[in-house]
């Protein structure tokens, strides 16, 4: 049946209705009945036992054949559990393991399933706490207590034997079975089942004075008042009894059964100590269970299923129980009771007997308080509902703790239906036909192993009631809400208000009382506040608050505004208007190219999307109605201020709403025209993609909307002045002006500047009555925000050009006309060297298509046809060009380019590259002040830090290799290419600075519709305001700089810094616009002495070395001729040749059959000459043996014959003419 339909409404009756389901139900299976069932409270696992065999089930998704996803319980494992011969299963439950994890939410890290054996048995592993049958398990788990005062509950595990109770606490347990689970996962893994389980500390009480127990519930530890602890001390001791100072913490137990029919128990903490039962000394050592084996093969450790039982199984010994008699309990000697069960707030309990009657116990007072008939073999449950959000923010007591509201549920198998309750003497608030064969599942805990620290910020996600219905299968949740539980604050006959007192009272009102079928206020009707507060309040419609019926008339106002709304959007009516059509075409062939580049997909959410229908609770949160009966439209969000005039007007604009008669009523609903224009606007720019499919229709239906506006009253004052600013147009300037989709807004923006022209021509006409045309300081300020919405298309346009592959990337920049103006008159430029940076796109590259522009005629007719993409580039850059030829000068664009580059440079300083393209760009711009400027800039500001660095760094370690990324900020290839640029800038700095002299400063000049900016100054602007640099200072350290590239080039050992004198250190690194002393440039006399020290034909034979181990034979031999000891050269040379030939004859790796059978016919003392030498030495070992028979010709040349390695020599030119023969 319907969840909102079944809620019972009237007085407490019986249901006569037959379920739909009972002829299936009388022949369907009734075997659920006699089966133990449990389920976690986190809905993800579900026992079903019966005798010996069990049924674990697990929670999976699947999805059907429509494509829904769905959870349900597939079956996990099946099997047998019984360990003994002859016993059952009385008992089960899962307790669910909280995870110990730091970044845990909430969700249980694995289940535990703990089932009751009749032999006494309870397994979670083998243990035996009492040889009697197991008859209930139960489990409680922490609470966060919800009143101070309250005693904070501990976790534990109750066993109900037929006269003992164990209970085990929960942390102990916890911990034990933490500690098993990791024994059983190693004992898998290594091949076994051998496990030693830790002792497990339990209490073991002896329940006295009762005849039969048959169920039970722990609730807690409490702590009696001082009159109760004085009464009982009467009772029990007599006049005379002694009470002590402070009551005694107790722990409280409810038995129910026979003789008496409930019994009450109390177990003083501290009286007896807790008993240790130490089952590794109990048990054998080879642990063989049936449930080891079924349970751990479930949990996928079992490896050995089919292995045989042990012969033998020893019974542990039996601890002894303490003795606990009755305090006091409910006498009925007919009566027996058959189950009870605990209420979340451990007060009250249900109790079922089998007379079929449902008894409400005050567990504090120890006394029924209420009885239901009529019951047999009820099946109980709880529900504490918290109170929601939305009620509590219109509840008087909104600053109190949050209330929780308490229901009992009852099942009754016998009936088929399901009964919810209010407590403690409330009504039945609901009723369901649920069929005769289910099962109520009701865990009564939660997750174990939580506390008042862990549980902080944990949302726990369980279930508190479901219904397991065995003839279809499905398992459903019980839920009810809160606002039931407020019809009991009237005491009298007439707690519920039905729908049709609302009604009635509406009627009162005049209004429409018979409510549209589909209107919210039915659909909503247990979910809005306002019908709360009606049904807590109202007892007679004549007798009501006049707020209250000033709220329920401003709220059905709304509602019919709403139902107005919807059903005006399935009519449409049709406006022509030709007068925008040229506009539109002018810049329909941007508007397209925009669309193309601007449609690329995207991802988003269903319930995101702008065509998700609007609820009538979120329309009324919108709107508020004031005092004086006007419609106030509050704005909360921007998502939610869109949603909203997307419900309004988007169906006007797409033509299935009649424009006229949307207005019509929105204007006698007493909504401002301003907040009408702005929900209009809003939406309008955020669909930007849906108008753009088709411009013409929505551009029509915008102007016809935007008039039908600006002829509401109180859109357009009367006395407003054509030569004034109005307030009304100049709010849509403002929001195109603030919007960054260029598209929508220039639409909007052109459709306006008509509508205002038509607005203003009408009013001049009517006032003027002659032909003369009107003039409007509107219509001069509209007309530069069209130029320069058009400008800003074009710029988006160009920056939506996706990039090449393997380019920086990034996110596309947005862009405005607010943007652009805060970005000062560098503002356009600044926006398309972002572009630049993100397409790579090199400076040579960019002035061809500046170049080109100034020439366009005459490229036209030479340049051959380009690629697409680039040709694209190039077309978009020459439609930027044309908007903005003063903002995209060539010096302006290619200074913003340079700064673009160093500032990305600067944030990954291993991108080399960055600053080389830095410098590439400031080379291409032509004017000497601001490429002076710009040099200054970036030396001060970026790099004369780093360079300092490495220099620094250079004269500490004498060593280039060294050069570590800590102190400079850049590794040593980072390095070289940063000390390459840093030459390169300084040279450029100082040809600037020889140029500024012959030049006047340049111009910046700006466009006229952007003459208004007033954010920052530009690159080239702060570039002209940079003070001229001291020519020697910057050749001083251009000096340095090359000398630092060149020793980081070629590897070079020198300290840098000592090969100047003491002024020239001191002159580094400072500003170059300052003035230093600087060295008198003379030779320093201890250098001479130095230079005149070596012998340069050391230099010259090194030379030739190093020229034939690269492979440069020519050039060594043009070398050759310039050196004088040519014996010494040709000793040098000599072991060279043999380093080549050994690794021709020795290490190379296509060694053919005749260089083996050569190098066995050469001579033993050249064989092992060869072997000697070390060919890894050459830089390139690959040479043709024509060369290296060439270089042994030279050598023969060179040597004397009574050289004692001419022999030598002699044998390699052997060789190598025989090497050249067979080859």
């Amino acid at each position: 049946s319907d969840w909102e339909a079944a809620w019972d409404t009237g007085e407490n009756k019986e249901e006569e209705a037959k379920p739909a389901e009972e002829s299936v139900g009388q022949s369907g299976p009734s075997w659920m009945q006699d089966c133990v069932v449990s389920m976690s409270p986190c809905s993800d696992l579900l026992v079903v036992a019966r005798e010996h065999k069990a049924v674990f089930l697990s929670a999976k998704w699947r999805t059907d054949d429509s494509g829904k996803e769905e959870m349900t319980l597939a079956v996990s494992w099946t099997g047998t559990l019984s360990a003994d011969e002859g016993e059952c299963v009385s008992s089960s439950i899962c307790i669910p393991l909280a995870s110990q994890k730091r970044s845990s939410t909430g969700r249980p890290d694995w289940t535990c399933v703990v089932v009751g054996f009749t032999s006494g048995y309870v397994r979670f592993y083998t243990e035996l706490l009492h040889e009697d049958p197991v008859l209930r398990l139960k489990c409680r788990t922490y609470e966060i207590p919800r009143h101070p005062g309250v005693t904070e509950q501990h976790e534990e595990l109750s066993i109900l034997y037929p006269a003992s109770l164990v209970t085990i606490d929960g942390f102990s347990l916890f911990q034990s079975l933490r500690a098993c689970r990791n024994q059983v996962a190693r004992a898998a893994a290594a091949g076994s089942d051998v496990i030693q389980p830790p002792p497990l500390a339990y209490k073991k009480w002896g329940l006295q004075d009762m005849d039969t127990i048959v169920d039970h519930s722990s609730v807690g530890i409490m702590t009696l008042c001082v009159f109760d602890q004085m009464k009982n001390a009467s009772i029990l001791g007599g006049y005379n009894s002694s009470v002590k100072g402070s009551p005694p913490a107790m722990a409280q137990y409810v038995t129910v059964g026979g003789g008496p029919f409930t019994g009450f128990y109390y177990a003083v903490e501290g009286s007896s100590q807790p008993l240790l039962s130490h089952v590794a000394m109990a048990v054998a050592s080879k642990l063989t269970s049936a449930l080891f084996n079924a349970a751990s093969g479930w949990l996928g450790w079992n490896k050995h299923k089919n292995e045989e039982e042990a012969p033998q199984k020893h019974r542990p010994k039996v601890e002894p129980a303490t003795p606990l008699a009755i305090r006091f309990g409910l006498p009925d000697s007919r009566r027996h009771g058959e189950s009870i069960c605990l209420s979340p707030c451990n007060t009250l309990a249900g109790v079922t007997d089998d007379f079929g009657r449902v008894s409400l116990l005050d567990l504090a007072r120890g006394i029924a308080i209420r009885m239901w008939k009529g019951y047999r073999d009820a099946q109980l449950g709880w529900l504490q509902v918290p109170e929601e959000r939305s009620i509590r923010e219109f509840s008087p007591s909104a600053s109190l703790p949050r209330r929780h509201a308490l229901f009992l549920v009852i099942y009754a198998p016998r009936r088929g239906i399901l009964e919810v309750w209010a407590m403690q003497h409330g009504p039945r608030v609901g009723a369901f036909n649920v069929g005769k064969h289910c099962r109520l599942l009701y865990a009564g805990y939660r997750l174990m192993g939580v506390n008042s620290v862990t549980s902080q910020g944990w949302q726990l996600h369980t279930q508190q009631v479901c219904l397991l219905d065995p003839t279809t299968g499905a398992l459903r949740t019980v839920n009810v809400p809160f606002h039931l539980a407020l019809r009991l604050a009237q005491r009298h006959q007439n707690m519920h208000v039905p729908l049709k007192t609302l009604c009635y009272l509406l009627d009162s009102f005049d209004c429409d009382s018979s409510l549209p079928q589909k209107c919210p206020l039915t659909s909503h009707i247990y979910t809005y506040h306002f019908f709360l507060v009606l049904s807590t309040c109202i007892t007679d419609p004549e007798e009501v608050d006049p707020a209250l019926l000033q709220l329920c008339s401003s709220q059905l106002k709304l509602l019919q505004l709403y139902s107005d709304i919807q059903q005006l959007h399935s009519a449409a009516d049709l406006d022509s208007f030709a007068g925008i059509e040229d506009e539109l075409s002018r810049v329909l062939p941007t508007l397209n190219r925009y669309t193309q580049l601007n449609s690329r997909p995207s991802v988003s959410f269903a319930q995101d999307s702008p065509d998700s229908p609007l609820s009538a609770q979120a329309f009324l949160s919108h709107i508020e109605c004031t005092p004086e009966g006007e419609l106030k439209v509050t704005r909360k969000s921007e998502t939610e201020w869109t949603q909203l005039g997307n419900f309004l007007f988007w169906g006007c604009l797409c033509g299935k709403s009649s424009l006229h008669k949307v207005c019509d009523t929105l204007q006698q609903a007493g909504i401002s025209p301003q907040q009408l224009l702005s929900l209009l606007l809003s939406m309008w720019l955020q669909r930007e993609k849906e108008i753009l499919q088709r411009p013409e229709e929505t551009v029509r239906n915008l102007h016809t909307l935007l008039m039908a506006l600006s002829n509401m009253k109180g859109a357009v004052e009367d006395s407003w002045d054509p030569q004034s600013i109005s307030p009304w147009w100049q709010q849509v300037r403002n929001t195109c002006i603030q919007s960054h989709n260029a598209a929508a807004a220039l639409l909007a923006a052109l459709v306006a500047h008509c509508a205002a022209k038509a607005s203003i021509t009408s009013r001049a006409d009517s006032k003027l009555q002659s032909e003369w045309e009107a003039v409007s300081l509107d219509l001069e300020q509209w007309a530069v925000c069209v130029r320069q919405l058009e400008d800003v298309l074009v710029l988006q346009t160009l920056l939506l050009l996706p990039p090449p592959q393997g380019s920086a990337g990034g996110a596309t920049a947005q862009c405005s006309i607010k943007m652009l103006l805060e970005g000062g008159t560098g503002g356009v430029a600044d926006s398309v060297s972002k572009w630049v940076f993100r397409h790579n796109l090199v400076p040579e590259r960019l002035k061809e298509i500046l170049q080109k522009k100034e020439d366009k005629d005459s490229d036209d007719k030479t340049e051959p046809r380009q690629g697409g993409t680039e040709k694209e580039k190039e077309k978009q850059e020459d439609n930027d060009k044309m908007r903005f030829p003063n903002s995209l000068s060539p010096d302006l664009l290619f200074a913003h380019c340079c700064w673009e580059y160093v500032v990305q440079w600067n944030k990954d300083p291993e991108e080399g590259g960055y600053l080389c393209l830095a410098v590439e760009h400031l080379k291409q711009v032509s004017s000497a002040h601001i490429q002076l400027g710009i040099s200054t800039m970036m030396w001060s500001t970026f790099i004369v830090k780093r360079f300092s660095a490495a220099a620094f760094l250079m004269e500490k370690v004498c060593d280039t290799h060294t050069v570590c990324l800590c102190d400079v900020g850049m590794g040593d290839k980072a390095v070289t290419s940063f000390l390459g640029c840093c030459v390169q800038l300084l040279q450029i700095l100082m040809e600037a600075d020889s140029a500024v002299e012959e030049v006047t400063p340049p111009e910046i000049s700006v466009d006229e519709v952007w003459c208004g900016a007033e954010g920052p100054a530009s690159i080239a602007e702060l570039a002209l305001e940079q003070r001229g640099v001291h020519y020697p200072l910057v050749q001083h350290h251009c000096l340095l700089a090359s000398l630092l590239h060149a020793a980081m080039m070629f590897s070079l050992k020198v300290k840098p810094l000592s090969l100047f004198d003491s002024k020239g250190k001191n002159a580094f690194f400072r500003d170059l616009t300052t003035i230093q002393l600087m060295p008198s440039g003379d030779m320093d006399p201890g250098v001479v002495a130095l230079r005149q020290e070596v012998n340069p034909d050391i230099l010259r034979r090194h030379l030739v070395c190093e020229l034939y181990n690269q492979g440069l034979d020519l050039r060594a031999e043009e070398v050759m001729l310039e050196v004088e000891d040519k014996d010494v050269l040709g000793s040098q040379l000599l072991v060279l040749t043999g380093q080549r030939l050994s690794y021709s004859l020795l290490h190379s790796q296509s060694q053919t059959q005749p260089a083996m059978e050569l190098l066995a016919r050469l001579p033993p003392t050249l064989c092992t000459w060869l072997k000697a030498m070390d060919p890894s030495e050459l830089r390139c070992p690959l040479v043709p043996l024509t060369q290296t028979s060439r270089l042994v010709s030279r050598l023969i040349e060179i040597l004397p014959e009574n050289h004692a390695q001419y022999s030598l020599a002699l044998h390699l030119l052997e060789a190598v003419e025989a090497l050249t023969t067979e080859d």
